[in-house]
């Protein structure tokens, strides 16, 4: 059974457990796809409403697309959630292969590198994705329904720790890359995308404090 088909009660026990996956990587996949949900619930609370239809016609097209990728995001992230844990379980196997032999440890050396990389690269695809739809909160946040502001401040909330999580795990298996360019590389872009995400969550919250004010 695949873990976003769980309920949320058994969720929360399967990742209160004894087992280290699920894990903090999925974790963060579904917290970002939390706070995307919100952003979506806006665009449900703000399409239908009369005064969306008094905007221009260039404000209300870009909303509804904003609207559709979010959709999109939901997606990628729920189907991100089962394969940070399907990533932690192979880089396992990989550990648990012989190495009585050269050619056993070679093998194994590789494969353990080969399933680092991809759970390098999952956390990567929630940090990006969380990271696409933080972007639009602004936008959402000024043309939306007003009365669900709040939902916008804690949907960018979520789509923070969600990224901030996805980078932390991909920061924790750095060291299992030989590659010390492609280390840099990714160490580089975790910090870009956590300083710019921080930023813009820090000035959507700043501007919704006040308008609650």
């Amino acid at each position: 059974m695949k873990l976003i088909d769980h309920s949320v009660r058994e969720f929360v026990r399967e990742v209160d457990s004894a087992s280290p996956a699920p894990g903090g990587g999925s974790v963060s996949a579904v917290a970002a796809a939390m706070g995307n949900g919100l952003l979506r619930m806006l665009g449900h609370l703000t399409i239908p409403k009369k005064k969306f239809k008094k905007l221009d016609e260039e404000t209300q097209q870009a909303f509804i697309s904003i609207h559709e990728k979010l959709k999109n995001h939901s997606n990628k992230l729920l189907d991100l959630t089962d394969r940070d844990t399907d990533a932690f379980n192979d880089i396992m196997h990989a550990f648990k292969m012989p190495k009585e032999t050269d050619a056993e440890k070679k093998k194994r050396t590789k494969a353990i590198e080969q399933a680092t990389l991809k759970a390098i690269e999952v956390p990567e695809g929630i940090a990006d994705t969380a990271y696409e739809a933080l972007k639009t909160a602004d936008f959402i946040r000024r043309h939306g329904n007003q009365n669900a502001l709040s939902d916008v401040g804690v949907g960018a909330l979520m789509l923070y720790a969600g990224l901030e999580g996805a980078c932390l795990n991909i920061k924790i298996n750095l060291s299992g890359l030989s590659d010390d360019t492609l280390k840099a590389a990714y160490r580089d872009k975790v910090e870009t995308l956590m300083h710019d995400a921080k930023t813009m969550t820090d000035q959507l919250l700043k501007a919704i404090h006040e308008s609650l004010a």
